[in-house]
């Protein structure tokens, strides 16, 4: 898949690219992120995080075996998977359907409040469409709740259009990196590395960009990625930054072995709002380690000392906050509307508003 040497940049000092945390992006402004509202109980996003539909759900368990069997059996929360319940959704059980029903149902009633006050405030009060993300996003359960939502939101007369996000979102979150940076520092390269950092797991991949198919990166793909789950191994901050750089360099060769070429590029999505030099100022509490909000530690400056080089460039690094970076992967797909947004349902529920710096055209199919 390797472009020519000739094609390839030679230059060992790298231009300037698209800064950490910008709002300015090559394709579009970021609006707002990372937005955290309270209310007298705490954030209001935690009403809408995939703990909270498990919560929920665990819920209507306890009232039915106050007067019976719960349809879904003894067992805890822990014993019931997306896959799982996504088959007893497609099975004759109507029962336990509908305990998820009206599981999904009280879900969705919170997820369309949570989305009604988003779009009261300041950044967001002319989106016409969001993308929902997260791992929720990927089951049956996670597709009605989100229809459900949407349902609700028209009912009220918000004329807002929720939609499952495109890509799996495994892939969302490393393709969208692609559009933290501007195109030229792509040109002559297969693809580049990208991290997405999350409270549960650090997924690191090869995205390659297919850019002379589709210059609006909408053909970009994951090549090869790597997944841990931290969670598991609770590791030290710098066992976690060790795990990750091992894992890119895993990457680099195994490109290099199958002529992917790379661009010295390294695009980071990371919870939190993300500072221009790269540190976090705040939502990083659930990463491994903790304390990545510190100001001894800065996350594109400890990767750039381990990795200087990618081929034979100097590499650059662009992070920004993992709901943004999972949203610029809808950024082909957003072009017929001007203002749109992205939340991610995880740990918590990550957010961001951007708005489209070209004028709205026909999106693609």
């Amino acid at each position: 898949m390797s472009k020519s040497p000739s094609s390839q940049k030679t230059s060992s000092t790298p231009q300037k690219t698209t800064g950490h945390g910008s709002a300015d992006l090559p394709s579009v402004t970021v609006e707002d992120y990372n937005l955290e509202l309270r209310d007298k109980e705490g954030f209001i996003g935690d009403r809408a995080s995939k703990r909270a539909f498990t919560e929920i759900l665990q819920d209507w368990r306890e009232r039915l075996r106050k007067v019976g069997e719960d349809p879904l059996g003894d067992g805890g929360a822990d014993t019931l998977s997306k896959r799982k319940l996504d088959a007893i959704l497609q099975s004759d059980d109507i029962e336990a359907i509908g305990v998820i029903q009206s599981a999904i149902e009280e879900f969705a009633n919170e997820l369309a409040s949570v989305l009604r006050r988003f779009v009261r405030s300041k950044g967001w009060q002319e989106v016409e469409r969001i993308a929902v993300g997260g791992g929720f996003r990927r089951s049956r359960v996670g597709e009605l709740a989100i229809g459900r939502a949407a349902a609700l939101l028209k009912a009220d007369g918000l004329a807002i259009e929720l939609r499952p996000i495109r890509h799996h979102p495994n892939e969302a979150g490393l393709i969208g990196a692609a559009h933290l940076m501007p195109a030229w520092t792509l040109e002559g390269f297969d693809g580049f590395l990208a991290v997405d950092v999350g409270g549960t797991n650090i997924r690191t991949g090869v995205v390659v960009t297919n850019v002379t198919k589709a210059p609006d990166l909408s053909q970009a793909e994951i090549w090869k990625s790597e997944l841990w789950r931290h969670v598991d191994d609770k590791p030290s901050r710098t066992a976690a930054v060790e795990r990750l750089t091992a894992m890119l360099k895993n990457l680099m060769t195994e490109a290099g072995k199958s002529k992917v070429s790379l661009a010295p590029l390294l695009g980071i999505g990371c919870p939190g709002l993300i500072e221009a030099d790269g540190s976090i100022d705040r939502g990083g509490q659930n990463l491994p380690g903790g304390n990545w909000e510190s100001s001894h530690f800065n996350l594109p400056q400890a990767l750039t000392e381990a990795m200087p080089q990618i081929g034979k460039h100097q590499t650059m690094v662009v992070m920004h906050n993992d709901a943004v970076v999972q949203g610029l992967s809808e950024v082909p797909y957003m072009q017929d509307v001007k203002h749109w947004a992205v939340v991610t349902i995880g740990t918590g529920l990550g957010n961001a508003c951007f708005a489209n710096k070209v004028p709205a055209t026909a999106a693609k199919k």
